[in-house]
């Protein structure tokens, strides 16, 4: 019976075989993201580590990300999920970062930022993106669902489908 890799293994045979690196910046996953990439056996070859940087103040310190673009758009938005990449990459001098900001819930959410609500952030050495979505799961499967599209986010890039 033969079964499909997981997004995580693809994303370790790609890294491989391109001697590329990669890092985390994350808010609303706390480490998921990470987590499920160190769930690769020798995932230390191509993941030197991550930050969960969860408060504006580690978002600040840690990855760099602007105080103005906190307090004007705020954390849950493009704009800081792509500082928050670039920081990660900076910070541990790899090929490609990925970020996430969201409001999990229950609560937390706006009008404008409904509970769910999520960016995903990718910085590579020349280009960046992010992605918007919203989420209607509980906390634990709006986390598990921003891990997922980050991951697929990672993949898209090394697959070529990033524009």
């Amino acid at each position: 019976m033969l079964t499909e890799m997981l997004l995580e293994e693809k994303i370790a045979s790609l890294m491989r075989a391109r001697s590329l690196k990669i890092a985390t910046a994350e808010s609303c996953t706390g480490g998921l993201v990470s987590d499920r990439l160190t769930n690769v056996a020798g995932s230390s070859e191509y993941f030197p580590g991550g930050v969960v940087a969860y408060a504006y103040e580690a978002k600040a310190r840690l990855l760099g990300v602007s105080w103005e673009s906190l307090n004007t758009v705020g954390a849950v938005s493009s704009e800081v999920v792509i500082q928050m990449a670039q920081g990660a990459r900076t910070l541990f001098e790899v090929d490609i970062a990925v970020s996430v900001s969201g409001i999990a819930g229950p609560g937390g959410g706006t009008p404008e930022k409904p509970v769910g609500s999520t960016w995903i952030g990718l910085a590579t050495f020349d280009k960046e993106w992010s992605r918007h979505f919203v989420w209607d799961g509980d906390r634990e499967q709006n986390k598990h669902s921003s891990s997922e599209a980050a991951l697929e986010i990672v993949l898209d890039y090394l697959e070529g489908r990033l524009g």
